[in-house]
């Protein structure tokens, strides 16, 4: 079947794509949204222009807690964490969850702050132990504030609330719970802001909260919709926060999920169409996607296989996968036209003009000169630097690193790695690496290569950390900043 599909897909071009069928039926429904509405949701849904939030935003400010877009770049190093000496942090969760719960005598503005309070106390410390008896209360809570949008601030900071539940509870009955919801208010919200919210929240529910790879595949492909009709799908025309949040959780989903074989040309075609974007981020998320689906095709070399002069590349002896995990071969052509992908790859890998301005030039350059040589050579991932090292006469590989503590290292040598990293530091942001060391299941069961410490006591069966001074608790990247 998959050989008839992609036969099919090659021999007729005037096959109607997914992004036209969209179009199509969204086109009734969508001329109810005036310009004005599209152009003020378009501005505030991307607003953010960094991938990874500021300290500024770290500080618990709506920019924060909308979850808002963000594009490849240098993680900052992290801020010393603001909660670090609230010995009181339990009691004032407590009191939160309380007033939470007691709707009834609340207000709009009450419940904003009592949200607010509970994802500044869920992203700077693990509150695993302290909601335990009081999850399903809170997700029926969260549940009301989100499907009746007292206010845009009370639903993003509902939605944004949720998410931090969905990476800590570590509980299999949140998805099916919100799945409706979370839908249905990516379809039906007029605020861009809570579109991009529930999109996020959409997708880190549906990789935390339990689900089958059945329905991580829906749910791709509603988002692969959104994509593919530049928003038109869900009322949101041309709002590149929308498409650019639907492109990043496609990607964090699509980690997630083993084979991808059947859908990868047409979801490359779809790409393609995202890369002549006029938002920088849209091109960058579009471009990941395509690098992730470029290293799906490739998988270790198996026993039984036998390997032909396809399976050889002139790289090969310079990768540096070949001295750290087996022989990766390629499985099945990830795109059919993999000459003019490259072509346009390089032309944004190069590209310039008044119109660009010089950030997004550099983001641009940076982002796609690493998109581009996976593309070329899916054995080599992100931030792959062939220059040859002096010292051991190879090439330096991946220069993405994270420094964990004042030992330890993790490489971010696969695409699968980077954007399960980049889609868990917009979730806890500031909070991430508090979440490492205290041993947040969600975090280490995403990002399984990531080092521990030996010197950690055991927390509900995992690992957890002893108390790091906040001055160790950096994140660091590779020197050409991406």
């Amino acid at each position: 079947m998959h050989d008839l599909r992609r036969q099919a897909l090659l021999e007729s071009r005037k096959t109607v794509s997914r992004k036209a069928a969209s179009r199509e039926a969204s086109r009734p429904t969508s001329r109810v949204v005036s310009a004005q509405t599209s152009r003020q949701n378009s501005r505030q849904s991307s607003r953010a222009a960094s991938r990874y939030a500021s300290d500024e935003e770290d500080e618990g400010n709506l920019s924060d807690e909308t979850g808002g877009t963000w594009s490849t770049s240098s993680l900052d190093d992290l801020a010393e964490n603001p909660e670090s000496d609230n010995v009181d942090w339990p009691e004032e969760l407590a009191d939160c969850i309380q007033d939470i719960l007691d709707r009834k005598r609340s207000s709009v503005q009450g419940r904003e702050e009592s949200l607010s309070t509970f994802c500044r106390l869920a992203k700077f410390h693990y509150v695993e132990e302290e909601i335990r008896g009081s999850i399903q209360d809170l997700l029926a809570a969260f549940s009301r504030s989100i499907k009746y949008e007292g206010s845009v601030r009370e639903s993003v900071l509902a939605l944004k609330a949720l998410e931090f539940l969905a990476v800590t509870a570590y509980d299999d009955t949140i998805y099916d719970a919100v799945d409706s919801l979370l839908t249905r208010t990516i379809r039906d919200s007029t605020s861009g802001l809570v579109k991009v919210a529930a999109i996020n929240c959409l997708g880190t529910c549906a990789y935390f909260g339990g689900t089958s790879e059945d329905a991580k595949m829906d749910q791709m492909n509603m988002l692969l919709d959104v994509v593919a009709s530049d928003g038109q799908s869900i009322e949101a025309s041309a709002d590149y926060g929308v498409i650019t949040a639907a492109l990043q959780q496609w990607g964090f989903l699509a980690t997630d999920v083993e084979d991808l074989e059947a859908e990868s040309e047409e979801v490359v075609e779809i790409l393609i169409e995202q890369l002549s974007s006029t938002d920088s981020n849209v091109q960058i998320a579009a471009g990941e996607n395509i690098a992730l689906l470029y290293e799906k095709s490739y998988t270790p070399q198996e026993d039984e296989d036998e390997i032909g002069e396809e399976d050889l590349d002139e790289d090969d002896d310079d990768e540096d996968l070949s001295a750290s995990g087996p022989k990766l071969i390629e499985r099945y052509t990830a795109y059919h036209d993999k000459y003019h992908l490259e072509q346009i790859l390089a032309s944004l890998a190069t590209v310039s003009g008044k119109r660009i301005s010089k950030k997004d030039k550099k983001s641009l350059h940076a982002n796609f000169a690493s998109i581009l040589t996976t593309v070329e050579n899916p054995r080599l991932g992100p931030a792959y630097n062939k220059a040859i090292n002096q010292n051991t006469n190879r090439q330096y590989g991946s220069k993405r690193q994270v420094k964990v503590g004042s030992e330890g290292v993790m490489n971010i040598d696969r695409w699968w790695k980077w954007l399960r990293l980049a889609s868990l530091r917009r979730i806890l942001q500031g909070g991430f690496m508090e979440h490492y060391y205290q041993g947040n299941r969600a975090v280490l069961d995403a990002l399984p290569v990531m080092l521990r410490d030996s010197r950690r006591a055991d927390r509900g069966g995992y690992k957890k950390a002893a108390r790091i001074r906040n001055s160790t608790k950096r994140m660091v990247l590779g020197e050409d900043g991406i």
